[in-house]
C-alpha cells in the first residue's frame, strides 16, 4: 500500500503510445472533415484520432480502473496505493472525528462503504441492467443486515445528522463494515462517548472480531477498552514505543506505570 515510486517516469508514454498509434490510423484511414482542405485531412484526422485517444488514456490515468494498474504493474510501474486503492485492497476504517455524509440517510451512508465491491458500473445504472437492479436489492438487504448489526436496526430512513452521537459512531462502523474488510482500522472509537456508550461499543467490536473473523486495529486512550478486547497492545509515550506484549504484561510493564502513573521520588 505505501511503496517508494518506482519507474513512474514510464506512465506519461502509457499515455502517449496508444495516442500516436490512433492518430496514425486516423492520418492512414482519413475520413471526411468538413472545413480541411484534401491536403490537411490527413493531419486534421490524426490530430483529432490521437487527441481523443490521448484524453482517454488520461483520464484512464485520474480513475485509475483495474486493467490499467494491472498494465502499470507489468509495466514495474509502481507507487503508494490512494484510499480507493486501500478499501479495494481490505483495508476499513473510521475516523477520530466522525465523517458521515450527515444530508444522507443512515443506509445510504452504508451503501456507499459498498462501492468499491460492485460490480456494475454507469453503463448498467443508465440501462438499469439485470446486474444494476439484483446489485440493488442485494446492497440494500446487507445495508439493513449491518446496520441490526451495530445496533441501528429500525433506523435506516434517519439522516445521518439526526442520529446521537454514539449512533453516529455506530453508523461509521457499519459503513467501514460494508467494504468487506479484512483489517478493520478503528482511531479512537469511543472518543466523546458516556460510560454506557463506550461498554456498548466496546462489546460491538469484540463481537465484530469474533462472529466476522476480522483482524482490528485501533488507537484508543480509554485503558478500560483498551485491556479488556485487546490480545495485544502496544504502549507509546511522546511518539516511542516504551512497551508491547499481552495486556498483563503491558500493565505491569514498570515503564508503562511511570509514564502513566508517574515514578517514585527519589
Amino acid at each position: 500500500m505505501i511503496a517508494r515510486s518506482r519507474r513512474t517516469a514510464i506512465e506519461p508514454i502509457v499515455w502517449l503510445v496508444p495516442a500516436i498509434v490512433a492518430g496514425l490510423v486516423g492520418y492512414a484511414l482519413e475520413g471526411t472533415i468538413e472545413g480541411a482542405t484534401a491536403g490537411e485531412l490527413p493531419y486534421v484526422a490524426a490530430g483529432l484520432t490521437g487527441g481523443v485517444v490521448l484524453l482517454g488514456m488520461m483520464l484512464a490515468a485520474i480513475i485509475r480502473p483495474r486493467r490499467y494498474l494491472d498494465l502499470l504493474a507489468r509495466l514495474g510501474v509502481f507507487r503508494s496505493g490512494r484510499p480507493n486503492d486501500m478499501v479495494a485492497a481490505g483495508l476499513g476504517r473510521t475516523f477520530q472525528n466522525i465523517r458521515l455524509f450527515q444530508n444522507m440517510t443512515a443506509l445510504e451512508n452504508v451503501l456507499v462503504g459498498m462501492h468499491t465491491r460492485l460490480r456494475a458500473g454507469p453503463i448498467d445504472a443508465l440501462l438499469s441492467t439485470p446486474l444494476d437492479r439484483r446489485e440493488e436489492r442485494e446492497s440494500q438487504i446487507r445495508a439493513s443486515q449491518l446496520m441490526a448489526l451495530v445496533g441501528l436496526k429500525g433506523r435506516e430512513n434517519e439522516f445521518a445528522k439526526n442520529l446521537p452521537y454514539g449512533d453516529q459512531r455506530r453508523l461509521e462502523v457499519a459503513r467501514a463494515l460494508a467494504s468487506e474488510p479484512a483489517l478493520l482500522l478503528l482511531d479512537e472509537p469511543t472518543a466523546g462517548m458516556n460510560p454506557r456508550e463506550t461498554l456498548e461499543l466496546t462489546q460491538l467490536i469484540g463481537r465484530l472480531r469474533s462472529e466476522l473473523g476480522l483482524t482490528i486495529l485501533l488507537i484508543e486512550h480509554d485503558m478500560k477498552v483498551v485491556m479488556g478486547i485487546s490480545d495485544r497492545v502496544t504502549v507509546l509515550d511522546h511518539g516511542e514505543k516504551i512497551a508491547e506484549g499481552t495486556p498483563d504484561e503491558v500493565r505491569k510493564d514498570p515503564k508503562v506505570i511511570e509514564a502513566y502513573l508517574g515514578a517514585p521520588a527519589a
